[in-house]
């Protein structure tokens, strides 16, 4: 279609050069849902990272392809922005259908995937989900060069404007969800925003055509019942009676409340993220152990030890260390400033004490200040951030201990094997302090690990715990101290060059599902489904 017979609309080639601009836009946009929409599920890890983006630019690449031959067959922008209008619509249905799509390709391959279960259905869940609507998107380019250049002498510069709009939308398409949509509504409402402009863009051209008015009337109605269906921010849509529910710049946030206790939980399959116990008390967590390393210090009570927490979550350790320990000085840092709004609101972390939103390993190289103790609690979700696991980063944390001060680490992933990531994370740590003791948490997957340079530290121990006056936290004492264990160090360590802790959690979590779905598997092979259905 030459440009002399196209609608009124695409005479100027400014619309088309808005319809670029746009669609640039919303593949990113799409790109950052995608992170969002799987990150409950699946983690946010490097790993999911690169499934999606894999997936994403293998759909982009068949588009680009079958964009561009379509264009030659039949150069029809009517079949451009029909296609615009489908992936519109099928992008506007992801909130309604998506975590369904999800939990469903999970449950079909959690009997039939034996490793890599994350990782098989996280890319599962891209390919049906996302690649369809971004093939249709991958279209837009090369179609849209076939109906802007209007003679050779000026394909150079027609392509390369295309191109520029293209990318400036994808760079604004890149900031305003990370900054705006999803922080300020969230990710279902950001699939309808960026929906409901392909929308727009398609209904604009058909107007103006005057052709397949019925089509663009049917695609708004679509639109407007995944409006209607599609605004929750629940992930987790088979919970009732969440106390919150919602989302912040890097994580998906959940808090759990019942008499006993308050909980919250970054991932919606797996794991407490922090406890609160409403009476006070002891949580029967990892963090009752670490309570040990106060006791640690060389030369100092714990009511006098400062302390400094790397991921200071909803402030449980800090609450229990001032509950049991008194008014000590304590300080956090945690890069999720909704999770410190939490804190305050539903977890009772006391005001007076500071929480500073940063990275801890970037806090720790802003910093002189030197601290007693050092928790270590950093994970991110289901995984753990690559610069925090490091030599090099357990060295920065070695420079900001006091003389005799004790640095307590949380690995919440217990795996099996050699090289298993306890056992890498144990073997950098010994690399870099003298005196390193790991012990079990009781009930859990969790181990604690304590490191100083200090050789007394398990004297400390034993003398600091026999002062203790309140009964439970002294038997707790007794317990972790029985249960220590000096760390016999390998040769596995991580460094910023080469750290895969993504991987590595990747297998502990493998064992950890394989081991949750033994029984359920065992029925399903016995007794098919009918047997599952009867043993739920």
């Amino acid at each position: 279609m030459s440009v002399t017979n196209a609608p009124n609309i695409l005479k100027n080639k400014t619309f088309l050069y808005l319809t670029e601009f746009f669609a640039g836009m919303s593949v990113m946009a799409v790109e950052l849902g995608a992170s969002r929409l799987l990150a409950p599920y699946f983690s946010s890890s490097q790993i999911v990272w690169t499934i999606i983006i894999g997936t994403i630019m293998i759909a982009m690449a068949l588009g680009n392809i079958y964009g561009g031959r379509s264009a030659d067959r039949n150069p029809d922008p009517g079949r451009l922005y029909t296609r615009m209008l489908i992936a519109a619509v099928w992008i506007a249905a992801i909130p309604v259908v998506g975590k369904y799509i999800i939990l469903g390709i999970s449950a079909l391959l959690i009997f039939s995937v034996s490793s890599n279960f994350l990782i098989v259905a996280a890319f599962a869940a891209c390919m049906v989900i996302f690649v369809f609507p971004l093939f249709l998107l991958g279209t837009v380019t090369p179609s849209l060069a076939k109906y802007t250049v209007g003679n050779l002498e000026e394909s150079g510069k027609v392509v390369g404007t295309l191109g520029a709009f293209n990318t400036i939308g994808s760079i604004i398409g890149t900031f305003v969800p990370t900054f705006v949509t999803i922080p300020s509504v969230g990710t279902s409402v950001t699939f309808l925003i960026f929906a409901g402009i392909l929308l727009a863009l398609a209904i604009a051209y058909f107007i103006s055509a005057g052709k397949a008015q019925g089509k663009a009337a049917g695609a708004l109605v679509c639109y407007l019942l995944c409006c209607i269906l599609g605004y929750s921010d629940s992930f987790a849509f088979w919970e009732s009676g969440l106390t919150y529910e919602g989302e912040s710049v890097y994580n998906y946030l959940q808090v759990k409340e019942n008499d006993r206790s308050v909980i919250l939980s970054t991932n919606v399959l797996f794991g407490v993220q922090s406890l609160y116990m409403k009476e006070g008390g002891l949580t029967g967590m990892y963090y009752d152990y670490a309570m040990a390393a106060p006791l640690m210090v060389e030369g100092k009570s714990p009511r006098d030890c400062s302390v400094l927490i790397l991921g200071m979550g909803t402030g449980t350790y800090a609450t229990q260390c001032r509950k049991y320990y008194g008014d000590m000085d304590i300080a956090g840092v945690e890069i999720d400033d909704k999770i410190t709004a939490l804190a305050r609101e539903y977890f009772s972390l006391p005001e007076d004490v500071p929480v500073t939103t940063y990275d801890g390993r970037a806090f720790l190289n802003a910093v002189d200040e030197k601290y007693d103790v050092i928790m270590v609690d950093a994970y991110q979700d289901i995984t753990i951030p690559f610069q925090m696991s490091s030599v090099e980063f357990f060295t920065l944390v070695k420079e900001h201990l006091a003389p005799g001060g004790v640095m307590v680490v949380n690995m919440s992933m217990r795996g099996s094997g050699q090289g298993n990531i306890n056992q890498c994370l144990s073997d950098t740590i010994s690399a870099v302090f003298g005196e390193v003791y790991t012990v079990e948490v009781t009930g859990s997957t969790n181990r604690e690990l304590f490191a100083s340079d200090n050789v007394d530290m398990i004297a400390n121990l034993e003398t600091g715990r026999a002062l203790l006056e309140d009964e439970s936290l002294y038997a707790m004492m007794e317990r972790a101290a029985g249960a220590l264990t000096k760390y016999q160090p390998g040769n596995y360590i991580l460094t910023d060059d080469k750290a895969p802790v993504e991987l590595l959690g990747m297998r502990v979590i493998d064992e950890l599902i394989g081991a949750e779905v033994a029984f359920y598997k065992a029925i399903y092979e016995e007794k098919g489904i009918e047997g599952l259905i009867n043993a739920f």
